[in-house]
């Protein structure tokens, strides 16, 4: 049964640094789109960052552009999202995701499987 598990949330104070992982298991994801989203209390799910495997291509909402990097091991089972400079508007449930598309790469909906979630909260 595939499997996406985050880790590496937690509190942290303005401007410093967390480093989420999220390890996928159970089947091959090598031809699919990871991708970060984040969803704050009262508020809608949102794109964060991707990582297209069709060319590597990498994509990021421009509020976290210039401080967040996502990234992947070699072997692929694991990817990651390295969060610098944070700020308290960052502070949300975030959620890593897979998906079967190369054209949708920044809305929910194209990702069928997703992690639990892990908590990021930044204190001001």
């Amino acid at each position: 049964q595939a499997q996406l598990v985050e880790s590496g949330g937690g509190l942290v104070q303005a401007g410093g640094s967390l480093r989420l992982s999220c390890a996928a298991s159970g089947r091959t994801f090598s031809n699919y789109a990871m991708a970060w989203f984040r969803q704050a209390p009262g508020k809608e799910r949102e794109f964060v960052a991707a990582i297209r495997r069709s060319d590597g291509g990498t994509y990021y909402a421009d509020s976290v552009k210039g401080r967040f990097t996502i990234s992947r091991d070699h072997a692929e089972s694991t990817f990651y999202l390295q969060m610098n400079s944070l700020k308290p508007e960052d502070t949300a449930v975030y959620y890593c995701a897979a998906g079967n598309t190369v054209t949708s790469i920044f809305y929910h909906w194209a990702y069928n499987y997703w992690g639990q979630g892990t908590q990021v909260t930044v204190s001001s």
